[in-house]
């Protein structure tokens, strides 16, 4: 493996997204051996787009309804990263929120191991609302997504990472000509000089994926998600029902701002807000969470809805990278080039998270990058 570290293998990661930018993080700061950059055509500092799909997300951590061990491995590995960058009085704090989460299931078939997240306690059945078969409450962390995938690629930079606007038409334009093939965009003037034919690719592309030629991954879907951002400084908790209809949450970030949700549509691109899911929102959240009203509206009456209404900052939607059979996390070489003298490289792929691209960031970038030594390391 001498040669390997002894030489610097130039990266080149598709996508900017949370999975594109923690797996980059990943690479660039393994060993001084890899030189990453990321390509991607929307970047954390953009204006919010559908597009976009990090942005509109909670996010809350709290484990899949899954009996896949990897999917758990990887979400258990990135709680543990995530409540590390929260620890209080760390740099890293002001992008999380620890809280108490409540978490009601309907039946039983929804319930998630739970019992792995600190100070878990099993709810009495008649401290439960009507209708809830179980309930539990743990300490867990809520994420300030903008914020925190603007830090994500900062740290990528300040650790020598490089990242490139540009639209990838086919992987073949990346496998050939790198990164360095959209130096001359706007925007990109002031990068560095930048290495031109890649050792290898990773591609984190999300939805993406499904129109990237040379992979159009048709089992790659959307799962349309609606929220509802609201100013509440005084929500200092989670709060959660789980149905056979979907989920309806209360998610607190740090910042004092609470995303309301939310939706769960299969295969919906429609990319806009629609009203009748907002309003359908605040009733569902209002019902489970009627402490979202004001402290002074509720010392003094009832509160009703229409208390809730003034403080919406935002109506929002994301199209989920959903993918029949879950995330794909695999290797295939690549020939680069034209004909049939190109030479082959590895291509890692790493996407179809669906809702779940916060809470498993960090469990799938270790899982990429293990692909991605292995294949430099010719154990392919």
């Amino acid at each position: 493996m001498g040669s390997v570290e002894n030489k610097t293998k130039n990266v080149v990661v598709l996508g900017a997204g949370v999975v594109g930018l923690t797996t980059a993080l990943k690479i660039q700061e393994r060993r001084a051996g890899y030189q990453v950059s990321i390509v991607a055509e929307v970047l954390p500092t953009d204006a919010k787009t559908t597009r976009y799909t990090s942005q509109w997300a909670g996010a809350h951590h709290v484990l899949n309804v899954t009996e896949d061990a990897r999917q758990q491995k990887m979400d258990l590995e990135t709680f543990a990263i995530m409540w590390e960058l929260s620890k209080p009085g760390t740099e890293t704090e002001q992008y999380f929120k620890r809280i108490t989460q409540t978490e009601y299931y309907s039946d039983k078939k929804f319930l998630p191991p739970l019992e792995r997240f600190p100070d878990y306690k099993v709810l009495d059945q008649d401290a439960l609302p009507a209708g809830i078969a179980h309930g539990s409450t743990f300490t867990t962390l809520t994420i300030d997504t903008p914020n925190y995938l603007r830090y994500l690629a900062r740290r990528f930079t300040s650790a020598g990472g490089q990242i490139v606007r540009g639209s990838v038409q086919h992987i073949s334009q990346v496998l050939e000509g790198g990164a360095s093939i959209f130096s001359t965009q706007p925007g990109n003037e002031n990068l560095h000089l930048m290495p031109g034919a890649p050792d290898a690719v990773v591609v984190c592309t999300g939805l993406g994926t499904r129109f990237l030629g040379g992979v159009e991954d048709k089992s790659v879907h959307p799962i349309r998600g609606q929220t509802v951002l609201v100013r509440a400084p005084w929500i200092d908790f989670g709060r959660t029902i789980g149905n056979d209809d979907g989920w309806t949450y209360v998610i607190a970030r740090r910042s004092g701002d609470v995303i309301l949700g939310g939706t769960r549509d299969v295969n919906d691109w429609y990319p806009r807000p629609r009203p009748e899911a907002t309003r359908d929102i605040l009733e569902r959240t209002f019902a489970m969470c009627p402490e979202l009203a004001p402290p002074e509206v509720r010392a003094q009456r009832e509160p009703t809805i229409e208390d809730v209404l003034p403080l919406v900052i935002e109506e929002g939607c994301g199209l989920r990278p959903g993918r029949t059979g879950g995330i794909r996390l695999d290797t295939e070489w690549r020939r680069a080039g034209a004909g049939e003298d190109g030479r082959k490289i590895p291509v890692v792929f790493n996407y179809g998270h669906g809702g779940y691209g916060f809470q498993s960031s960090w469990g799938s970038a270790n899982l990429a990058l293990k692909l991605l030594e292995e294949a430099m390391d010719g154990k392919y």
